[in-house]
């Protein structure tokens, strides 16, 4: 049985989707493009008050924290945005290069950033995710003190 040419060319359309929106091997995405991949689903339409793509009013207290605090605490997670912007795939680069781009768009001078930025980016996250670390220790720690003393209570 031969399959028709509409068929095939449909076929062959979603085999090679998935190929066309592959990275290319070692070159990181551009921040325009995971805008358009990522970013657009909550800041086009500023759902869960994301600031709205291009509001300068919106952005600017943002862009006023500064390049590295704003993208690393972004890319941790920070109120109803999931870490990396929802994308597991997202490289920290990735991520800070769209929010540079979002940031310009909203009458910020943000560049890419290069190497030292990136490595203040990282630091930033890395202080921000040992504080995080830190204060759910000391709520695990309560909690289990809380447990202990209600199994005691009970026991006796």
């Amino acid at each position: 049985m031969n399959a028709s040419p509409l068929l095939a060319a449909a076929l062959g359309l979603l085999l090679a989707a998935p190929h066309a929106l592959a990275r290319d091997a070692g070159k990181p995405l551009g921040g325009e493009q995971v805008y358009q991949r990522t970013c657009f689903a909550c800041h086009q339409s500023g759902v869960a008050h994301a600031p709205t793509f291009g509001d300068a009013k919106a952005w600017a207290p943002l862009i006023e924290e500064g390049q590295a605090v704003l993208t690393a605490h972004a890319f941790g997670g920070v109120r109803a945005m999931p870490e990396r912007g929802g994308d597991d795939k997202l490289s920290l680069e990735e991520f800070a290069r769209a929010v540079a781009y979002m940031a310009r768009q909203a009458g910020g001078n943000w560049q890419d950033p290069d190497r030292a930025l990136m490595f203040a980016i990282r630091a930033e996250a890395q202080k921000r995710l040992d504080r995080e670390i830190a204060a759910k220790q000391k709520l695990r720690k309560e909690l289990r003190a809380q447990n202990a003393a209600t199994e005691a209570a009970r026991k006796r």
